[in-house]
Formats: structure tokens, sequence, C-alpha cells
């Protein structure tokens, strides 16, 4: 197989995980201020164009995912729509929200990390990779994007664990992050302190800042 180097003739894997590691680290400073660890970089090759983490609670606006942001911050900075010469990283698997964006202006790339099976514009939904958006629709939607899934993923869902063991010990359990975990009954009873934040956390959902 022969491998693929980016615009500066690195190889486009060592620069994949540079740049994921780079998103999972952002990931962890999103718990800093009070968010989700969602993280997003859009990338010209090794260039950074932005990086964001969520602003959902910050916001008090549920539209106000990482990927979106990146993606709105972008073409402002690069002063076009067309991101065709941009990858995406994001720790997480975008969701079907985030995925229409993203195929509107045309990404080329798009790697995460942790796979999300319930929720995901790829593995439940199928925006990604869905040819008949571009075919249907030119004008509007980009080609289909390549995608690199799971890269670094153990190395996505420490930070989750660090966060709050018994939420991602529940989403994983439930299949709506890193797919279906073993059984977490005991992991569950182990951490009963965690449940406060956990009910902190989702009651936040439908509150914007004073």
């Amino acid at each position: 197989m022969t491998a693929k180097f980016d615009e500066g003739g690195r190889d486009r894997v060592t620069v994949d995980a540079e740049m994921m590691e780079r998103c999972i680290r952002l990931s962890g400073s999103a718990v800093d201020n009070g968010e989700l660890p969602f993280a997003a970089l859009i990338c010209i090759g090794e260039r950074v164009v932005v990086e964001t983490t969520n602003q959902v609670f910050h916001d008090g606006d549920v539209t106000r995912h990482a990927e979106l942001i990146a993606v709105s911050e972008a073409q402002k900075i690069l002063g076009r729509k067309d991101l065709a010469d941009c990858t995406l990283y994001t720790n997480v698997e975008p969701c079907p929200m985030c995925s229409f964006a993203i195929r509107e202006t045309g990404i080329s790339r798009v790697v995460f990390a942790i796979r999300s099976p319930m929720m995901g514009g790829l593995s439940k939904w199928n925006v990604l990779r869905d040819h008949g958006l571009s075919e249907t629709l030119p004008e509007v939607f980009g080609s289909v994007p390549e995608v690199v899934a799971g890269l670094l993923q153990p190395e996505a869902e420490k930070i989750w664990w660090k966060w709050n063991p018994l939420f991602w010990t529940v989403m994983k359990y439930r299949g709506y992050l890193g797919g279906n975990g073993q059984d977490g009954s005991e992991l569950l009873h182990a951490i009963p302190e965690r449940r406060g934040l956990l009910r902190r956390f989702f009651a936040r959902r439908n509150k914007r800042p004073a």
C-alpha cells in the first residue's frame, strides 16, 4: 500500500496521530470550563486553522457543538465556504447535525476517535458517507469525505473515564459512545458519589446562563 503524504511531505498517518492527540488533550480542557469532553480541530495539512471545544453549557445553546463551531470559524478565517482542502478532527464521531455542515462545506477528510453507534453521523445515520447527497444536490453538498474512524480511541476514552467514570460507563454500556460495553453494574455501585454530578449535568442542559 502506498503511503499518503500531506502538502508538507509528511506521512499523513503521522500527522493524523499528532492532530488527534492534540484534539484529545483539548477535549480534556473542555471539562475545566464546565463542558462535556468534546473537541474539534480543522486543519490544512499540519496547519491548524481552528480548534475548539463544545460551548453548549457556556452559551446555553444545544447547537454549539465543537464541530459546528469549528466549521463556522474556519469559514470566517479562510474567507470562504469551500473547505475541501481541510481535515476535521474530533474526539467523538460527529452527530448528524454536525455531519450535514461537514458535507455542505465539502470537508474532504474526517478523523474521529470514539464511535457513536446510537448518535453518529456515520455509524447510525450515515450522513458522512451518503453518496446520494452529492449526487442529487452537487450544488450544495460536497463529495463524500474520506473517514478515518477509531483513531486513538483508547486514549480518547480515558479522558471521558477520568472526567466521570459513572457517566462514561453508562454511555458505553447503553451503546451511545464507544459501542456496547461490558456489564458495568459493579462499577455503578462502587462509585455512588458520582451520581450527583451526573444528575447535575443533565439538569443543566435546559438551563441558560443568568
